[in-house]
């Protein structure tokens, strides 16, 4: 009973939070997933020119190319195929969770971004990078930011 009641509480919560547009803007269903490489981490080839890409909550880094519950390991391919711009090795961990949208690809009708903080030997501040499980969308490395070199 406890369970139901519960769950009931968290889908009123979210729907109360959820705008009723989509104010992502870099949402692409045709985009491809990554190759990965030997290492098992995607295998980027550009960086963004734009410096709202991965740093904006409308300009997330999408990464919805599994189920949600699988999803988790793209963030890992994800982070794993960057540096810093020098090629220094990342340190990332999730730090929060903002900013639900509505999506189609969750039972409750909604995504939410969860937020990263990047950090690299030599950085004054950290970055924060938003990350959304739920869209796909072309993946670049965020201004700022390097790619690991594919041997």
């Amino acid at each position: 009973m406890r369970k139901i009641v519960l769950a009931c509480f968290m889908l009123i919560i979210a729907a109360s939070c959820i705008s009723t547009r989509n104010t992502i803007k870099n949402i692409d269903n045709n985009a491809n997933m990554p190759a990965l490489s030997k290492e098992r981490t995607f295998i980027i080839t550009e960086i963004s020119n734009s410096d709202k890409y991965g740093y904006d909550p409308d300009y997330p880094v999408n990464l919805g190319f599994l189920s949600l519950k699988s999803s988790e390991v793209n963030v890992d391919r994800y982070f794993g195929a960057l540096t810093g711009p020098q090629g220094q090795k990342l340190i990332y961990n999730k730090i929060e969770s903002c900013c639900p949208f509505p999506s189609k690809r969750n039972d409750m009708g909604a995504g939410i971004l969860d937020i990263y903080e990047v950090k690299w030997e030599g950085l004054k501040e950290p970055k924060r990078i938003h990350i959304n499980l739920y869209e796909k969308g072309e993946i670049l490395a965020p201004l700022g930011f390097g790619i690991k070199k594919i041997e």
